[in-house]
């Protein structure tokens, strides 16, 4: 896999206290589904992702994605929780 870019959203952006970060071939090689960025997230800005992450979601490829096995390609997005409907 090339490289990665994880863009962070309100609250996800502040759990990572960045908007967005680009993960090299070598970092993004083993994150081949959405349930391997969720356990990088986790494991590399601790509680506070893992809060948002619990109901938040990602979006790949344009569509909202939960299941930690869906594939990602070059680009996720990570989506906090929103009110409302």
């Amino acid at each position: 896999m090339a490289e990665l870019l994880v863009r962070y959203f309100a609250a996800a952006a502040d759990a990572a206290g960045r908007e967005e970060e680009v993960l090299d071939a070598e970092q993004s090689a083993t994150m081949t589904t959405v349930g391997a960025v969720r356990a990088h997230l986790v494991a590399r800005y601790g509680e506070p992702m893992a809060r948002v992450l619990q109901n938040g979601s990602f979006l790949v490829d344009g569509v909202v994605r939960r299941d930690d096995a869906t594939p990602i390609g070059a680009r996720v997005d990570v989506l906090p929780p929103f009110a409302g409907g």
